[in-house]
């Protein structure tokens, strides 16, 4: 692995090169590392904490026992749901929240150190947001007797229970409830915007 690749923003050198021959180890396969960060406190420190962003996961990396031994956190970036930083006067911290709400941080990074960070981790966030939104409509569409063919575009099959009650459910319910669960059908992809449509004309024709 170059060193030089990851000495951009005036990293310290030594504690990059300790930190990639620990993190190496832990890389999977088509794993490799895009950037790191290591904090610069005001006081000297011959061990800094380092985070390092790879192609899959976040890892927050702090040296114990006087740089002898190392404590690694790590995040998965399908499970990130936001990455923010904060600027001071002596750094930026950087912080994390995984979708369960679940958080981390690191203080004391140099600035421009901080800012790549965060300007990758939204590069990947947008990503992973997509990859999440795909995951929940499977979900939807599978709970609904949705089918895909071939990864093309989805086809959604409307539940037996809706084609079922809808005549019923329009005749009885309350109409303003009822354009509220079409509504609702519509966003998740149960049912396309032409027959949300549909529906709610027929609704409304007998108001």
């Amino acid at each position: 692995m170059n060193l030089k690749q990851f000495l951009n923003e005036e990293q310290d050198p030594k504690a990059v090169e300790k930190l990639l021959e620990k993190i190496t180890s832990l890389l999977t396969s088509q794993e490799f590392v895009e950037y790191i960060a290591v904090q610069k406190k005001p006081a000297m420190n011959f061990s800094p904490d380092c985070i390092a962003l790879t192609n899959r996961r976040i890892i927050f990396c702090r040296p114990k026992n006087f740089g002898l031994s190392m404590d690694f956190q790590d995040y998965n970036w399908v499970d990130v749901a936001d990455c923010h930083i904060k600027e001071g006067i002596l750094g930026a911290t950087f912080i994390i929240k995984t979708i369960k709400s679940y958080s981390n941080m690191m203080d004391y990074l140099p600035k421009a150190q901080a800012r790549k960070l965060y300007q990758y981790a939204q590069e990947i966030e947008e990503q992973m947001r997509g990859v999440r939104r795909e995951k929940d409509l499977e979900t939807i569409r599978a709970s609904a007797g949705g089918v895909t063919v071939n990864n093309a575009t989805p086809i959604i099959a409307q539940p037996q229970q809706f084609q079922q009650h809808t005549p019923h459910l329009i005749e009885s319910e309350d109409p303003f409830a009822l354009l509220q669960k079409l509504k609702g059908l519509m966003e998740n992809g149960i049912i396309s915007p032409e027959e949300f449509e549909e529906k709610k004309n027929e609704v409304l024709s007998r108001v």
